[in-house]
């Protein structure tokens, strides 16, 4: 102990190696909690903060916060599963309505185009006048051979919420990518093009890659 240690009382000696002690302690637990969130970190880094792919950002539009979706609207499940979702009415898809077919068309190829992971998205199409589809509209775009859900809006009574939810940062006529927990957080444009096609299809190839949190396939 220096001739200065002396003359300071013995309590406030114990009080400046308690408080390095704490300093240890907390730089100790910091680490911990990095090491832990690093994949979490990394994951997030690696899609919302660097551009991958030659600078290229992601091409849908994040919904921030996400909004979850309220499962009292709709008889089919949304935890578990990616899904894509559009809101049409009945009356506009039909044969002779390119701009709205080759949407579902588009829903439908992306699906497809993931291959042995195309189970893990669902496909729904909200009928939003809910009003009856055409025949051959419901068999092309059927669950068994698209994976395809077709489905009426949500009870009048609850339309104003449904809206407000569907047109979260005014991106309604969108298509809403829900994740497995039942947030809708990003939404594409409802454009068919086949450079929109790849674009769609590789944020989802990637979201997919990254993030496996409570599926259930």
């Amino acid at each position: 102990m220096s001739d200065q240690d002396l003359l300071i009382p013995a309590s406030q000696l114990d009080k400046k190696a308690l408080d390095a002690r704490t300093r240890r302690g907390r730089i100790q637990m910091i680490l911990v909690l990095l090491a832990c969130a690093a994949p979490v970190i990394a994951s997030y880094l690696a899609y919302y903060v660097f551009k991958p792919e030659g600078g290229k950002t992601n091409y849908g539009t994040l919904v921030v916060p996400p909004q979850p979706i309220n499962p009292t609207w709709f008889e089919i499940p949304f935890n578990g599963k990616w899904t894509l979702m559009v809101a049409r009415p009945a009356s506009e898809c039909k044969k002779g309505n390119d701009a709205c077919v080759e949407v579902l068309y588009l829903m439908r190829q992306v699906r497809l185009a993931l291959g042995k992971h195309k189970n893990r998205l669902q496909l729904v199409w909200v009928v939003s006048d809910r009003g009856p589809v055409e025949v051959d509209i419901q068999k092309a775009y059927d669950q068994e051979n698209a994976g395809f859900y077709i489905i009426p809006a949500p009870d009048p009574k609850k339309e104003a919420a449904w809206q407000a939810w569907l047109n979260t940062q005014n991106l309604g006529q969108g298509i809403a990518l829900i994740d497995p927990s039942g947030e809708k957080m990003m939404v594409f444009p409802d454009k068919t093009s086949s450079n929109d096609f790849v674009k769609i299809r590789k944020d989802i190839e990637r979201l997919l890659k990254l993030n496996r949190k409570g599926e259930k396939i």
